[in-house]
């Protein structure tokens, strides 16, 4: 097959792995999304959308992608917040803003910040939760989320309108409005609209500042009729308004509101707790006015009483106990007028209604003698006291959360810019080092191996000429051989021979004694002879032929191994013609002996050494075998020893097998044709 088509196969399975894989991820997000959708389906029993909930976060963490198993946890702790299980909301956002955090993921950790905000608003713990509203608003306006941003300064806002922190909570309902009138009217959107603008006409009535109150409250309601369903908003609206002119003292347009709000005959029906603010507030109206009806009020006051007691709405008993009180102590009814104030500063107490505790004490001085008047007295202005210092404190605080957090954020940005330059230049130190050692460490090795090389060239010319050396003895002791042999073949063989021919003619006497004299001489001569025919034989024969090259091996091996403090075993083959071979590939064979030896004693660690060389199909076969640590061939890296062992291999034409196991020893085959 050709290398394209290969790899356009490859390219098309891969491609198909891949879209099945892809396409898996996708309908598990399909799943994921079905189940987030029916948990947020108003027509289901909240257990059913909670089950619906677990399970897109059981499907999330499969997926094991941080951002989908964040958005599906969010969607469940949002769950258990519309159910009530406020400490599983925080438990789980106080989760999603650590796995936010790490993940450095900005929108989770906006979000995470909200939700906790938002906890800590309804437990009224104000300080956490403008803390966590404070940091998710620096977070939206980063991501530039309008809507997110807006909605948490409003809510900020509310915080710093209850702790009568009037200019902060300005401040942010402004800036909110600001922001949520950039987005489109919808009912979520216009409804934060008119809360902001009731916030600012709420502070400004506390401020006194009438006309600027009434500005917003009529903003407020131009708000409402944008709405689709604007009746609570308008109600609302209307309440406070009336409540401005009260606490304005123009209890004439007080009344009249009041009035026209208690001719609407569905308010009862939408808020009884409201309603019995418009009869409290429209009785004190009347009462104010000078109307002398006192039957009436009366009638109005108990109506409104018992409507806030039948809703067990604890703020309206609050604010009609103390117009109550105030109504009984104007028309010196004191007994009532003190079980009133009585009630309204118990009820304070509980709801920590700080402004009616004090109105309270303060009507209770009046209402009250001697002793118990003056204690009321002094308890207010200890409380008055207290309020103004707390409402400092609370201030600063709030001012503080601001100034600390940006403070914070720029330390931090600090230690950052000074972490990287330090991280910049440790790193340039670090690698001028690196190099240093490297430019010092490779001039080390290189001299190291020129000396080695220069070792190597100076033991192959010395190799070369214990070589020659041995080629030329062995040239002298042939000629020497053949030349003794040839004397005696033909120097005193001859001679013995000619010897025996004359003896042998002396056969011709035919007397006995001078026959056994001459079989004596004959046999003698004859037995000579035949000794003289071996030892020429043998000189002539090359009986060490071959044997010098195995001789010089042995010798490498028996000082190598006496250096290295190493055991050898050592096996040949006489079938090997040594002598054929030529000097290059016995200098190479030489050099792997030595090669090996040497990386056996570094590396090692063996005690035995096993070298045998054999002839097999007139190829030689030379096996090194050591009983050492051995090594993992795939993973470990090879040393230079290893790469000249392989260089000289190649040079003479031969195969390397290296084969090793941990514990065990190492195994390196050489094979070397001989030709």
């Amino acid at each position: 097959m050709k290398p394209y088509l290969t790899f356009l196969l490859l390219l098309f399975f891969f491609n198909v792995g891949y879209a099945q894989k892809n396409k898996a991820f996708q309908d598990q997000l399909n799943r994921i999304q079905n189940y987030r959708s029916l948990s947020s389906d108003g027509a289901l029993t909240m257990e059913e959308r909670l089950d619906y909930a677990e399970k897109a976060v059981e499907l999330s963490l499969q997926t094991k992608e941080d951002t989908i198993i964040l958005k599906s946890k969010r969607n469940l702790s949002l769950l258990y917040m519309q159910k009530g299980d406020l400490e599983i909301f925080k438990t789980m956002s106080l989760e999603s803003l650590d796995n936010a955090i790490k993940i450095k993921d900005t929108f989770s950790i906006a979000i995470a910040n909200y939700y906790l905000g938002s906890y800590y608003h309804i437990n009224e713990k104000h300080d956490s939760a403008y803390y966590h509203y404070f940091n998710s608003a620096k977070l939206y306006k980063i991501l530039n989320d309008i809507q997110s941003e807006g909605e948490v300064l409003s809510n900020m806002a509310d915080i710093q309108e209850t702790e009568r922190d009037y200019v902060g909570c300005e401040n942010n309902a402004i800036k909110a409005i600001a922001l949520i009138e950039q987005l489109p009217e919808t009912e979520r959107n216009l409804l934060y609209l008119w809360s902001t603008h009731n916030l600012i006409a709420l502070v400004s009535a506390e401020l006194e500042q009438y006309q600027k109150g009434l500005e917003y409250h009529n903003k407020a309601l131009a708000i409402c009729e944008r709405m689709e369903d604007p009746y609570e908003s308008q109600l609302f609206s209307n309440i406070n308004i009336a409540a401005l002119y009260r606490r304005k003292g123009d209890y004439e347009t007080a009344q009249k509101l009041y009035e026209k709000l208690k001719e609407d005959e569905l308010v009862y029906e939408f808020d009884p707790t409201s309603y019995s603010i418009i009869l409290s507030g429209l009785a004190h109206a009347k009462f104010k006015n000078g109307n002398k009806n006192y039957d009436e009020i009366t009638t109005l006051f108990h109506k409104a009483y018992s409507i806030s007691k039948k809703e067990d709405d604890q703020f309206g008993l609050l604010s009609i106990s103390m117009d109550m009180s105030e109504f009984y102590f104007n028309t010196k009814n004191m007994d009532s007028a003190r079980y009133y104030v009585d009630n309204a500063y118990v009820i304070g107490k509980d709801l920590k209604a700080n402004e009616t505790i004090l109105e309270a004490l303060l009507l209770k001085s009046e209402i009250e003698t001697g002793a118990e008047a003056k204690a009321s007295l002094n308890r207010y202005i200890s409380l008055s006291d207290s309020l103004q210092k707390a409402e400092r404190s609370i201030r600063n605080k709030f001012a503080r959360i601001d100034y600390e957090t940006d403070q914070i954020k720029a330390e931090k940005e600090q230690v950052t810019k000074e972490r990287l330059l330090f991280l910049i230049l440790s790193i340039g130190l670090f690698i001028t080092l690196a190099l240093l050692y490297i430019v010092i460490t490779q001039r080390s090795k290189n001299k190291e191996l020129k000396f080695i090389q220069q070792q190597q060239e100076t033991n192959e010319e010395i190799y070369n000429l214990m070589l020659s050396q041995q080629d030329n003895i062995e040239e002298a002791r042939t000629i020497e051989k053949r030349r003794i042999s040839e004397e005696l073949h033909d120097g005193i063989l001859g001679r013995l021979f000619g010897t025996r021919l004359s003896l042998d003619s002396l056969n011709m006497s035919n007397t006995e004694e001078a026959m056994k004299s001459r079989e004596g001489y004959i046999d003698e001569l004859q037995s000579i002879e035949q000794e003289i025919r071996k030892v020429s034989h043998d000189l002539n024969s090359d009986f060490v032929s071959g044997s010098g090259f195995t001789d010089i091996i042995k010798t490498l091996l028996e000082t190598q191994t006496e250096a290295y403090k190493l055991k050898y075993e050592f096996t040949k083959d006489d079938a090997i013609q040594w002598d054929s071979i030529s000097n290059k590939t016995k200098i190479h064979i030489y050099r792997i002996l030595q090669e090996s030896l040497q990386n056996i004693y570094k590396h090692a660690n063996a005690t035995l050494v096993e070298i045998s060389f054999s002839l097999k199909n007139n190829v030689i076969c030379i096996t090194i075998k050591d009983d050492g640590t051995g090594f993992d061939v795939n993973k470990s890296r090879k040393g230079i020893g290893i790469k000249n062992i392989t260089s000289r291999v190649k040079e003479i034409d031969g195969e390397l097998t290296i084969e090793s196991q941990k514990d065990i020893g190492t195994s390196i085959m050489i094979t070397v044709p001989t030709k």
